[in-house]
């Protein structure tokens, strides 16, 4: 009896519907919109009033900085204008003198003003003195002062001063922030006709904008025309204007400052969502009690069933109650209808699978060996058509009149022609010997393959510590002479890298990536590149991976790779090199698997092994 038809006829007898589960799912949507619309309802009047606060909070730090900022820049003003307003100022600056810079312009005194530049200009900008002097090392700066004075001279003073008699502002010299201070240059009580100006230049480094705004700042020198505020889970990232004379920025003050406003409101919802949660949990808890009697433990009984079934795979039908009537009972009913298709089908699945088994080896087998064939008739093919190196004639004649008399010089020419015609001969037999070397390699492959695969078909094959690096430059050396032309770079690692495996199987499966790697590389120009590094993982296992450079695949694609018959070309049929390599993996007790950035990028293969125990040394040969 069909399945099908088996689970209608139980749906036709059930009479009673699922109270339980009906309950339950009623009772946990309502109890699940409860708490989100509870939440919703949270964050509607929670957020906004958070958020109005968090911004109110960002102006308020802002003002602070700009605040600040003024405040440091109003110190040097007012330093500066104590110089402005001074008779020794005055007369200084129309008549020089070294006595006045001695006193006035010492690292001592530029030390006690807290200032690192200082500059006396005339009304024309015409320089009279300038210093800046290192704090550190009491030693002055050129450059600096060079910068500050070159700077000073372009910017618009009297602009900066705003119609008195000193003002502040920020300025830039090279990669230093500094605040500016302005003075006319006047008598001590304010009168005269003003002889110039000085000016003093107090460096802002970060540490001292640390200070003054109490959290850890940075200066950016890249400026900002406006205030920004950059916002990410946890913090706020603040930066204000640091604004020049002409209300243009020349850096940026940057600090960061905890979202405690948003901090505090989040955890509000957090917490209403955890009380919601735990009030859907109760309900739940309340109603397992309720479904377990007529639900739980009849699904129970069908479970363990279904586990012993699993287990012992003896199909044996459930016992069940023929009186009840309810969705779990006809449950029952299927599951057995089922059972009894499932032995039909085990038996007519036993009878196929020898003949299946067989044929899927038999391919296998075959795909191996045209795989293992293929650098031998490639040798064959070059070895017929290769050409003698030296006319055998022309030897001949030269041979000849080595033998009469012939003039010493003809004979000299004769005998290098000789001479390079039999190196050319030992080349050539130099190079067919070591083509048949790899001949014989491959062949005896072949018949490894052939010898080892009737004990292979029929249990697990044994596992043996084999040296990975000679397997791979083995099956490296066969893929070159097997590339059809192709130009492949090869590159592996020369030490040796032991791992527990079946040698026969490992190598075939090695050469059917090669040559898969190989007809990648053919499909994108003929030339490239296979990589092939040997790593030990954390957990004890060796990872094999081999990179090409050739055509790649699409990431979604990756796993019908492994399907038996799938094939990337539709030149070509096949689809059981990679489908029969990834068994074979498995039965070595480790794993393929394969993966490429894209179309055209290359593709990684990684074969994933046990290492032999420290105490197995013998490598298979």
């Amino acid at each position: 009896m069909p399945i099908r038809q088996a689970i209608a006829r139980g749906r036709q007898k059930a009479t009673a519907a699922s109270l339980g589960g009906k309950l339950l799912l009623v009772l946990a949507a309502v109890g699940l919109i409860g708490s989100v619309a509870l939440t919703l309802l949270l964050a509607a009047v929670i957020t906004p009033s958070f958020n109005a606060l968090e911004h109110q909070s960002i102006d308020g730090h802002v003002e602070r900085t700009r605040a600040a900022l003024n405040d440091f820049a109003v110190k040097v003003e007012n330093s500066v204008r104590d110089y402005g307003d001074w008779n020794s100022s005055y007369d200084y600056i129309v008549h020089p003198t070294k006595a006045f810079e001695a006193e006035s312009f010492s690292p001592l005194a530029m030390a006690n003003l807290d200032m690192d530049g200082m500059a006396y200009l005339r009304p024309d900008r015409s320089l009279v003195i300038a210093r800046w002097i290192d704090p550190r090392t009491g030693r002055e700066r050129d450059n600096l002062r060079d910068a500050m004075v070159a700077k000073l001279r372009a910017l618009p003073l009297d602009a900066a001063m705003k119609g008195g008699s000193s003002g502040h502002f920020y300025t830039r010299l090279g990669d230093v922030v500094a605040a500016v201070g302005v003075a006319q240059v006047r008598r001590s009580d304010g009168s005269g006709t003003p002889h110039g100006y000085v000016l003093m230049v107090r460096q802002l480094t970060p540490r001292q904008l640390s200070g003054l705004l109490q959290v850890r700042a940075r200066l950016d020198l890249g400026g900002a025309s406006a205030a920004l505020v950059t916002t990410n889970a946890d913090t706020l990232q603040i930066a204000v204007p640091i604004t020049g004379p002409d209300g243009r920025a020349v850096a940026a003050a940057r600090f960061a400052v905890p979202r405690d406003v948003s901090l505090l409101g989040r955890h509000m919802l957090w917490l209403a969502v955890a009380g919601a949660t735990l009030l859907l949990l109760i309900v739940l808890a309340v109603l397992r009690r309720m479904i377990t009697r007529l639900v739980l433990r009849p699904l129970g009984r069908v479970e363990a069933h279904m586990q012993q079934v699993s287990a012992s795979g003896s199909l044996a039908l459930l016992d069940r109650d023929d009186a009840a009537r309810d969705e779990i009972a006809s449950l029952g009913r299927s599951f057995n209808a089922m059972l009894v298709q499932l032995k039909d089908l085990r038996e007519q699945i036993e009878v196929q699978g020898f003949e299946l088994g067989r044929s899927e080896s038999a391919v296998a087998v075959m795909h191996n060996v045209r795989n293992a064939l293929n650098p031998i008739t490639t040798i064959l093919s070059q070895g017929i058509d290769q050409p003698a190196p030296v006319d055998r004639a022309m030897l001949d004649r030269a041979i000849a009149e080595l033998g009469g008399e012939t003039e010493p010089d003809r004979r000299v020419r004769l005998s290098r022609f000789v001479a390079a015609a039999v190196a050319a001969e030992d080349r050539q037999r130099a190079d067919r010997r070591d083509q048949m070397q790899v001949g014989r390699d491959a062949m005896r492959q072949v018949l490894e393959i052939i010898g080892t695969q009737q004990v292979l078909a029929h249990e697990r094959p044994p596992l043996e510590p084999c040296d990975a690096t000679q397997i791979i430059a083995q099956n490296a050396t066969i893929a070159l002479h097997a590339g059809d032309g192709r130009s492949i770079a090869f590159a592996f690692p020369a030490r040796p890298h032991p791992v527990m495996a079946n040698r026969v199987l490992l190598s075939q499966v090695i050469g059917n990536l090669f040559a898969n790697a190989a007809d990648a590389i053919g499909a994108v120009g003929g030339s490239g590149s296979i990589k092939v590094t040997v790593d030990d993982l954390p957990d004890g296992r060796v990872e094999i991976a081999i990179r090409d450079s050739g055509e790649g695949f699409d990431a979604s694609r990756a796993a019908q790779l492994f399907q038996r018959g799938y094939s990337t070309r539709a030149d070509k049929s096949g689809g059981l090199g990679l489908h029969w390599c990834a068994n074979s993996m498995i039965a070595m007790q480790g794993s393929l698997n394969l993966a490429s950035e894209g179309p055209g990028l290359g593709a990684i293969a990684k074969l994933v092994l046990c290492a032999p125990e420290p105490a197995a040394t013998g490598l298979a040969a």
